[in-house]
């Protein structure tokens, strides 16, 4: 199980809703608790931008949590020992990477990361995320080069039930564009993911950045 401070993803069994944005997560979700005790889905809890790493391998699971800012325990109940177990990890993408190369010299460890690259790749449905990633180019013309290829590609993987998977992102959606751009900014160009990992409510944490995230989005659109 999670420790006290610890960030917690539930995997739920059961068909489950999230109950801040409504969307029907089905069976199993992924889920976290808001502070009223609230289902909420990754994207809403603001952990939709982190990595899945298994449990299995000790050396990396320490070195990715070291490096990732935010990180967030996965757990499952087992019906059998009737209590919650841990599954893996979220974690921050560079994190994991940075562990992967501390952690090269391990043979198993290369193949394993072939094989994530590999299926990352599957889910990536290349033309939608380069239109995608052309819409935000359009509406926020200003965003740093490449910004926009990598808020399509983390928006818009299959299995995520991002923004960017839904159906009004991929009518290409200016709303929907926009929100992935704001998700991203909140990520990366704010102290966000500090404020959580620090024990700050998420409701806290957003407020406290809302007026660095409006800034980039003006210098961006302007």
């Amino acid at each position: 199980m999670a420790a006290k401070n610890d960030i917690t993803v539930f995997i739920s069994r059961r068909d489950s809703t999230c109950d801040e944005c409504g969307d029907a997560l089905g069976r199993p979700a992924w889920i976290t608790l808001d502070e009223d005790k609230k289902a909420l889905c990754l994207s809403c809890s603001d952990l939709d931008h982190l990595v899945y790493l298994p449990a299995g391998d000790a050396a990396l699971t320490r070195r990715s949590r070291k490096h990732s800012t935010l990180s967030a325990v996965v757990v499952e109940w087992s019906r059998r020992r009737k209590r919650y177990e841990r599954q893996g990890l979220l974690v921050e993408s560079a994190a994991l990477e940075q562990a992967e190369q501390e952690c090269l010299a391990d043979s198993d460890i290369r193949e394993r990361r072939r094989e994530r690259d590999a299926v990352r790749r599957a889910e990536q449905d290349r033309q939608y995320i380069e239109a995608f990633a052309g819409r935000v180019r359009e509406l926020f013309p200003n965003c740093p080069p490449g910004r926009e290829e990598t808020i399509a590609e983390h928006a818009c993987l299959k299995y995520s039930g991002r923004v960017g998977r839904s159906a009004a992102a991929k009518d290409l959606d200016d709303q929907a564009v926009r929100l992935a751009v704001i998700a991203h900014i909140r990520h990366v160009e704010t102290e966000y993911d500090s404020l959580l990992a620090g024990g700050t409510a998420r409701r806290q944490a957003r407020q406290a950045v809302e007026s660095a995230i409006d800034s980039v989005l003006s210098r961006w659109q302007s």
